[in-house]
C-alpha cells in the first residue's frame, strides 16, 4: 500500500510518498497540486512519512546534516547512478555535473546527469541541489534556481 502525505515547511508544500517502509517522493508542490497527487494512495502521516517531515524540518533550520530515512527512487539505471553518487555529496559541498558524470565513468554524460537530477523524485533528501556548472555557477534546477540558491545558501555554500 502507498501512503501519501503533505508538510508545510518554512521552504513550501512538501509531498511525500512511501510504500513498503521507503520514501519514493519528495517533492515541492504548489496548493493547486494536492488533488492530483490523491489517486496514488492513502492519506496518512505513517512513521516513516512522520520521521521524514521531522528530518525534513530540522534540515531546514540547520538542525540537520543528514537523513535516515530508508530511500526508494524510481527510476531508470543511469537515474539510480547519478542519484546514489548525489547520496555521496557531504553537506555543505558541491559537485558538477562533469565531476558527477566522471564519477559514475561516462565523461561525456554531463547533459544526461543534469537530466538525471531534473527526474529525481526525492528533492533534497538526495542533493541534487548540491551540482553546479563546471564555471562555478548556478545552473537548472526543477524547484527553480532561486530555490537551489536558498539550499545552498542555508548549508553554507558560496553559490556566487
Amino acid at each position: 500500500m502507498k501512503y501519501f502525505w503533505y508538510e508545510q515547511t518554512s521552504f513550501g508544500l512538501f509531498y511525500f510518498l512511501e510504500e513498503n517502509g521507503f520514501l519514493l517522493k519528495l517533492q515541492l508542490v504548489q496548493k493547486e497540486e494536492k488533488d492530483k497527487q490523491a489517486s496514488n494512495g492513502c492519506q496518512k502521516c505513517t512513521p516513516l512519512i512522520q520521521k521524514a517531515c521531522m528530518e525534513l524540518h530540522e534540515y531546514l533550520k540547520g538542525q540537520r546534516k543528514h537523513f535516515d530515512i530508508p530511500l526508494c527512487p524510481q527510476g531508470t539505471s543511469f537515474q539510480q547512478k547519478v542519484w546514489k553518487k548525489l547520496l555521496e555529496i557531504p553537506y555543505g559541498e558541491t559537485r558538477t555535473y562533469q565531476e558527477i558524470a566522471q564519477a559514475i565513468g561516462n565523461a561525456n554524460a554531463s547533459r544526461a546527469v543534469g537530466m538525471a537530477n531534473h527526474h529525481n523524485p526525492i528533492v533534497i533528501m538526495i542533493p541534487c541541489h548540491r551540482v553546479i556548472g563546471k564555471n562555478g555557477k548556478l545552473t537548472g534546477y526543477a524547484l527553480g534556481l532561486e530555490q537551489k540558491e536558498k539550499l545552498l545558501t542555508l548549508e553554507a555554500i558560496d553559490s556566487k
